[in-house]
């Protein structure tokens, strides 16, 4: 029986760790669109400290794991740059719109019975499944 599954559940249970040790620690909620967007717009060079650390962190903890699991990571991203690029500004641009991304309001909105983030959650959630009907299903881009 394949077992892939385990791998979502030991992804969320960290991702959700992480977002509880950041807010007892911090005591703000840990939203990467915010803590990302706050030192680009210089709004949050008050800590650039700590939120350089965050984003290190997202890139160096995955690979650092890699070598403790013999598993192949595979994904099905394109190979379309222009796509991927009008993808990730829309993404920038809604969490923006939305005052917060998945982590924000998925993650920790929802583990805090907060009823923006779970409406929040659900919008994201519809506006990926319509994106990816319209972009493969129907333009058959991706």
């Amino acid at each position: 029986m394949e077992m892939d599954w385990i791998w979502g559940l030991v992804g969320g249970l960290m991702i959700g760790t992480a977002a509880a040790i950041f807010l007892l620690g911090n005591g703000r909620i840990m939203g990467a669109s915010g803590i990302i967007g706050g030192l680009v717009d210089r709004s949050g060079l008050s800590n650039w400290q700590e939120r350089a650390a965050f984003l290190a962190a997202l890139v160096v903890v995955p690979a650092l794991m890699l070598p403790l699991y013999n598993v192949e990571v595979t994904t099905n991203i394109t190979d379309n740059l222009v796509l991927v690029v009008a993808a990730g500004l829309l993404v920038g641009i809604g969490t923006r719109l939305a005052n917060g991304c998945t982590s924000g309001h998925g993650v920790c909105g929802i583990s805090r019975f907060s009823l923006r983030g779970m409406v929040s959650t659900v919008f994201y959630l519809l506006a990926g499944g319509i994106a990816m009907v319209l972009f493969r299903h129907v333009l058959g881009v991706i």
